[in-house]
């Protein structure tokens, strides 16, 4: 099927309220059309080939250096957002692609070792921009997934995406809301994803049973993964449907937000899961005051053209680290050869 027969067909078989390719905003740097794909399907492709992308396999979810093949990694935290954003927009009659597209970038600018390495990046920007006005404080993992997206990937050139999917990674978090329904679908979609998958990964790790769930939020959602990632799919569906905004039934989004405190309550914040937190605190915050202080070590390809830029070009560095590379280099740069193992 050419692009513009598929264009049509969308046309034809979305809701009004879908947002069509055809009609897209466009990108910032005009190029040719596709013969076959559509500038969402471009867009996808263009997420999935690059190289930030590829680094999420090797980024922490929630536990830190896990034994066992079975946890989740960014990456496989992504895919399931992708699957749930692209589940929700198809029974909604909405822009599938675009919903994958947004999935797909949204945590490309996640640091090593998951919201404990933002901590230490945000803890060592703020006293770097005493002396280093632009350094960017505070740090934002979708503000970094933008930055990627538009300035870093492609040797500086970006991926040149398309508008739409530009928004919808930069308001997948925070207060402000995506443009598009389908943006705002992958904004949900990442929460119901983790509160599901961090309590498998918990029960797995041993930090939680089954029995230790909550009765509440279990009563209304479910008991299994599965029941309760349906009853939140269909709420979301069914709410979505008559009403401007992508929403969840009260009942059920209480019953999730529940959900939620209790996984802080409990896995985020228990110490098994923080065992190890300290150690890669302190891996990201040396990485970052050494680069800082020495921009030489920095690869060449990494340096930036103006003193002034200094502190944003070791952020982009260490930020886009993945947890194995971040150590190696941290060996590398402070344990004397004779001492590593």
């Amino acid at each position: 099927m050419s692009r513009e027969a598929y264009e049509a067909a969308e046309a034809a078989r979305l809701s009004p309220r879908a947002a069509l390719s055809s009609a897209s905003r466009g990108r910032e740097h005009p190029t040719r059309v596709d013969p076959y794909r559509t500038d969402f399907q471009r867009d996808r492709d263009r997420i999935l080939h690059c190289k930030a992308f590829r680094r999420l396999s090797h980024k922490t979810q929630v536990f830190l250096a896990p034994e066992g093949d079975h946890y989740r990694t960014r990456l496989t935290h992504t895919l399931e957002v992708s699957q749930i954003a692209r589940s929700i927009a198809r029974a909604l009659c909405l822009n599938e692609d675009l919903a994958e597209a947004v999935a797909l970038g949204h945590d490309l600018g996640h640091t090593p070792f998951g919201h404990i390495g933002e901590s230490a990046l945000n803890d060592a920007l703020k006293v770097a921009k005493r002396h280093h006005p632009k350094a960017p404080y505070p740090f934002r993992h979708n503000l970094q997934s933008l930055r990627i997206v538009e300035s870093l990937e492609y040797e500086g050139k970006g991926l040149n995406l398309t508008w739409e999917v530009r928004d919808g990674i930069r308001c997948h978090t925070g207060k402000k809301r995506a443009s598009t329904l389908e943006g705002q679908i992958v904004a949900i979609s990442d929460r119901v994803a983790y509160v599901n998958h961090d309590i498998d990964d918990a029960i797995r790790g041993g930090i939680l049973t089954e029995d230790d769930l909550p009765g509440g939020p279990c009563g209304v959602l479910g008991r299994t993964m599965n029941e309760r990632i349906t009853t939140m799919v269909t709420s979301l569906v069914q709410t979505t449907a008559a009403s401007p905004t992508v929403t969840m039934d009260p009942v059920v989004h209480k019953a999730m937000m529940d959900l939620r405190s209790f996984l802080f309550d409990n896995v985020y914040l228990s110490p098994n899961a923080k065992a190890e937190e300290p150690k890669a605190y302190g891996v990201v915050r040396t990485l970052f005051e050494h680069y800082l202080a020495n921009p030489d070590d920095l690869p060449i390809d990494e340096r930036p053209l103006a003193e002034e830029d200094l502190a944003r070009a070791v952020t982009d560095y260490v930020s886009g680290m993945t947890d194995r590379f971040a150590i190696r280099t941290y060996e590398r740069l402070k344990i004397p050869s004779r001492w590593r193992v």
